[in-house]
């Protein structure tokens, strides 16, 4: 195989709780990650001479910063091969949206490519790999719908309800540094100490700091909260609510179109990422 088309999927934070703050500036977290079905799409051609190439540009990120970039050289230099690869992306996903694009784009790179280049690398070893990349890169990279705690890479798989979802993309991009860095923000939630985690857990600490700063924000939750719970997805923008089917989903995003830039997709406890590969190894074993 010397061209692979993957997935790369937004994830949710059901909820998002943060319980302290440590010594070098990170947050102790809780929250629950969930994949959506929509996704961009990565396209990989293998290199002989060992060149990383994305063919894509993305506004306002050089070439070398970019996490696909960032991630494919990592793995090529701890894993020592001498290949390389071209790489085009389809992006879907917004940026500083809260679900997870970089870091999903990030981690479908180090599978596709350990897949490509013959690695063996298994799951943990990406992972690890990828934490170092950033903190919801190993919840892609592992494709399961998970209670996380730490910084976000202490991974429990849990199977959540999985209904249909609005999402509401405000057209703002929201810094996580800004709103982590913010003194109002709440940093002492009680940990959990139920396993397994309860449902109902649907407070966002950072909401209440993202509404301050970003009306657009604000305005996205208060359309979204006439038709369902609204909430918010890690440090936003967007903005999320569940509804039991894709027909009342399309109907609420529907009216509120008018107002509101969004998109339905189906919860999904495994990642689009981990069944297109399931997939390819069924095949290949065939």
């Amino acid at each position: 195989m010397n061209t692979l088309t993957l997935p790369a999927p937004a994830k949710l934070n059901l909820w998002l709780h943060i319980i302290g703050r440590r010594p070098d500036g990170y947050h102790e977290l809780e929250t629950v990650f969930q994949f959506l079905d929509h996704a961009d799409e990565l396209t990989f051609a293998l290199r002989e001479d060992g060149v990383i190439r994305l063919h894509t540009d993305i506004e306002a990120v050089p070439h070398d910063s970019n996490l696909i970039v960032r991630a494919a050289r990592k793995l090529q230099a701890q894993s020592g091969t001498t290949l390389g690869a071209d790489i085009w992306l389809t992006k879907v996903l917004p940026m500083g949206g809260g679900i997870g694009g970089g870091s999903s784009d990030a981690a479908t790179t180090l599978l596709a490519l350990a897949h490509l280049w013959q690695l063996g690398w298994d799951e943990d070893r990406l992972a690890a790999l990828g934490l170092s990349l950033g903190a919801d890169v190993p919840v892609f990279v592992r494709g399961h719908a998970a209670f996380a705690q730490g910084v976000g890479e202490q991974l429990t798989p849990v199977d959540p309800d999985e209904p249909w979802y609005v999402v509401l993309v405000p057209q703002v991009s929201v810094s996580t540094a800004e709103i982590f860095s913010h003194p109002q923000l709440t940093r002492d939630s009680l940990p959990l100490k139920m396993r397994p985690v309860p449902e109902g857990n649907s407070r966002n600490d950072c909401q209440r700091v993202v509404e301050q700063r970003y009306p657009e924000v604000r305005n996205a939750l208060n359309s979204l909260g006439k038709f369902t719970e609204a909430r918010l997805t890690g440090t936003g923008s967007c903005v999320f609510g569940a509804f039991p089917s894709k027909a009342e989903a399309d109907k609420v995003l529907a009216l509120l179109s008018a107002t509101q830039t969004g998109f339905v997709a189906k919860g999904s406890n495994i990642s689009m990422l981990h069944r297109k590969l399931q997939s390819l190894v069924k095949k290949s074993s065939a």
